[in-house]
């Protein structure tokens, strides 16, 4: 795409947990930061009028769409998606594949973010299922910005990934760390209960050879669970149902150090002393486990993109999801991944 042309982010307002408010603030945030990217906003005009006049923004570079529904959290995707087809994350879609914006953000539903992304895009050729991806804090720093976090892919979109799912999430995952961290030579690896290449399901053995051989991939072979925290690998590969209880693991274990942090800090003198010490290491575990400054998690494998934002997000991370977007639109991400998967 042309380096003058504007990136258009499409954000559906209606479906995170904070309403609709939030979600505006941060897109009109990012009309005043970024001064080559437009929002369009998706959802009920009425909220959505009603929030722009609380909110600072660059009227020129922020649109509205009207959508009359909306789907919940708790709600069936394919079933909400049927039911009510004019919803925001779906008239979204639908607007990215007109070429009316060139992104998705949404901290709603996750399911139906990805039905509508299956719904109104194509997949890459090459590419069978998506992958939803995300970053997570790492006791190594890497990039450009020395990021101290690496990706792990898929969290949720493909429970059952075969071995060609499986090198192709690889693929996507590091045109990503490429692109979005600034990191020019990812070191990818397959999530097994063994380093040696015989270990894991025979999917995993099959991916392992797979990957091996791919050129222009630096495939460290299998790492082990114990190795993600440690950022062994710069990208971590496996199937949606390992991947999101990885996740809510490492989540719950970063809330869980702080709430004993805090814990500690009001039983004893002698543990609040201690923590006075640990207080600036305390500080750098907070910073590297915001979700918020990292925006969203990617859904990677389809022509056009999504950032799936955490649905509890506020202004901040809508704001981050939205640069994150526009970054991989300008870097032309979706090509990127085409032009490295097997057989191209």
């Amino acid at each position: 795409m042309s380096a003058q042309r504007p990136v258009t982010i499409a954000f559906d307002v209606m479906g995170g947990d904070h309403g609709v408010l939030e979600v505006v603030k941060g897109a009109a945030q990012l009309t005043l930061d970024s001064p080559n990217v437009h929002g369009l906003l998706v959802g009920d005009r009425a909220l959505i009028d009603q929030a722009l006049t609380q909110v600072k923004y660059t009227a020129e570079r922020l649109a509205v769409h009207h959508a009359p529904d909306f789907v919940a959290m708790h709600e069936k995707p394919a079933v909400a998606l049927d039911a009510r087809p004019r919803c925001s994350v779906m008239v979204a879609a639908e607007l990215i594949r007109d070429g009316e914006a060139d992104a998705m953000v949404s901290a709603g539903n996750t399911g139906a973010g990805v039905l509508a992304c299956a719904r109104a895009f194509k997949l890459i050729p090459g590419v069978r299922r998506a992958a939803l991806a995300t970053v997570y804090p790492t006791a190594v720093s890497r990039g450009e910005k020395n990021d101290p976090f690496s990706l792990i892919l898929d969290v949720g979109a493909t429970v059952d990934a075969s071995a060609d799912d499986l090198v192709a999430f690889a693929v996507m995952g590091a045109a990503y760390a490429r692109i979005i961290s600034k990191n020019p030579d990812p070191a990818v690896a397959l999530l097994s209960n063994g380093t040696e290449a015989s270990k894991g399901p025979a999917r995993v053995v099959e991916a392992n050879q797979k990957l091996s051989v791919i050129k222009g991939l630096r495939f460290i072979g299998n790492v082990e669970g114990v190795d993600i925290p440690k950022g062994t690998a710069d990208v971590v590969v496996c199937d949606g149902f390992v991947g999101n209880v990885c996740l809510k693991m490492l989540e719950g274990v970063s809330e869980t150090v702080i709430e004993l942090a805090r814990y500690a800090y009001k039983e004893k003198l002698l543990w609040r002393a201690g923590l006075a010490m640990l207080s600036s290491g305390i500080e750098r575990i907070k910073e590297v486990t915001d979700w918020e400054q990292y925006g969203g998690a990617p859904i990677l494998g389809f022509d056009r993109l999504f950032i799936k934002a955490h649905g509890r997000s506020k202004a901040r991370a809508i704001t981050n999801a939205g640069k994150v977007a526009a970054k991989a639109v300008k870097s032309d991400l979706t090509k990127v991944i085409q032009d490295a998967l097997p057989g191209a």
